[in-house]
């Protein structure tokens, strides 16, 4: 299973990188989306103004791909990171932090073209598809 991150998703979007290549070579059901990452997207899309075609896409992912949401096991994988990562003095953003918290209690890998900041999550599968 695949979590997908905002910045996979914004390349998707914009036909950037492998993106959608790499998303046309999984099943559909393989990929999923956090209730986490379609926040961000919104707020993407909030400050662009609404753009009529950001929508529909936005709307076409939704119906195409699973949303899973924040729960406790997340919540539980993401103080766990967050702990972790200040105690060695390398914290991440704080949604980043939540996202990853989101893979872990999933067992599932994260696609993001953040590997740099992600890489630092133990245990935590990654794959950039840019």
């Amino acid at each position: 299973m695949y979590v997908l991150d905002t910045n996979t998703l914004i390349y998707y979007f914009k036909r950037r990188g492998r993106v959608v290549e790499r998303f046309a070579q999984i099943d559909p059901g393989d990929a999923v989306l956090s209730t986490l990452v379609l926040y961000e997207l919104q707020v993407g899309i909030e400050k662009a103004g609404f753009l009529a075609r950001q929508v529909a896409e936005l709307e076409g992912l939704l119906s195409d791909t699973r949303l899973v949401v924040f729960d406790q096991a997340a919540a539980e994988a993401a103080a766990s990171i967050r702990a972790y990562l200040e105690s060695r003095g390398t914290p991440i953003g704080a949604i980043d932090t939540l996202i990853a918290g989101v893979a872990l209690s999933l067992d599932a890998t994260l696609v993001t073209h953040n590997t740099r900041e992600f890489s630092r999550v133990p245990n935590l599968n990654i794959v950039d598809w840019f």
